[in-house]
């Protein structure tokens, strides 16, 4: 099971999170580029504490949307967001390549990850900006979702997320934040769901009939107030159940 965490989502001077206690616990980091949030010299920092700790480099592209930190919905065109995907995916990669390191996978944030969730021509525009870069990198997205379709279609190596700090509908997508119990609190609750998820993935039921979707990553939300505690006690119960902690590989799914 893969850990990835969102991180370097600070401006400048300004640390949102802790992301050198967080990046000791996870396999994946999703490193902010630039749009959402993050500059130059924190996805420059970010990508050297990702590489000190052996943890493999995803781009976190988002809307261009500094104020609203990427989470506000936008109308634009397909090949709009396959340019804008494909210019963030470029930006960090050469911090990456700066520090020997290659890019592993990409990672859509906010508004664009929900939207291009359920809009296969989102997906489709995501899914062929990470292709055109290289058909090496993985694409992680919510779990069942058109945008693992979009990448499964395009021959990438996919990975289905869950959010162990999130509830979940009966229909696999994730609970309104608004609505009461959408979030997970304390961290041995959010472990444990860690540990059913990894186990026995996402239920998703009709009425009538339920199935499970896999889960190959779990997310671990860097900004959250006991984020290094989360990610450590998730960590330490899965790997007390038996569980192997390691980084997605996008070859193992890759067509």
């Amino acid at each position: 099971m893969d850990l990835n965490c969102d991180l370097g989502e600070s401006f400048g001077a300004y640390q949102m999170g802790n992301d050198e206690a967080v990046m000791a616990y996870i396999t994946s980091a999703n490193i902010a580029c630039g749009m959402h949030a993050g500059d130059p010299p924190v996805m420059q920092r970010t990508v050297r504490l990702a590489a000190r700790y052996g943890v493999c480099i995803g781009a976190h592209p988002g809307y261009a949307d500094l104020q609203g930190f990427g989470r506000r919905s936008m109308d634009l065109a397909p090949d709009e967001v396959e340019a804008l995907v494909l210019y963030q995916i470029g930006a960090l990669a050469g911090f990456a390549r700066a520090e020997g390191r290659e890019l592993t996978h990409v990672k859509p944030h906010g508004a664009l990850y929900n939207q291009a969730a359920a809009d296969p021509r989102l997906a489709g525009a995501v899914a062929r900006a990470v292709s055109r870069f290289s058909r090496e990198l993985g694409l992680v997205g919510l779990a069942g979702s058109k945008l693992i379709e979009a990448g499964v279609d395009a021959g990438l190596g996919v990975a289905n997320e869950a959010f162990p700090d999130r509830a979940y509908n009966p229909d696999g997508t994730l609970r309104a934040r608004k609505l009461p119990g959408a979030v997970l609190e304390r961290p041995e609750e959010i472990a444990a769901n860690a540990l059913r998820l990894a186990r026995e993935g996402i239920q998703v039921t009709d009425g009538s009939t339920t199935q499970a979707i896999q889960v190959d990553t779990l997310c671990l939300h860097g900004d959250h107030p006991g984020a290094a505690e989360n990610a450590r006690l998730i960590r330490e119960t899965l790997a007390g159940a038996g569980i192997e902690v390691r980084a997605f590989r996008p070859a193992d799914t890759a067509r």
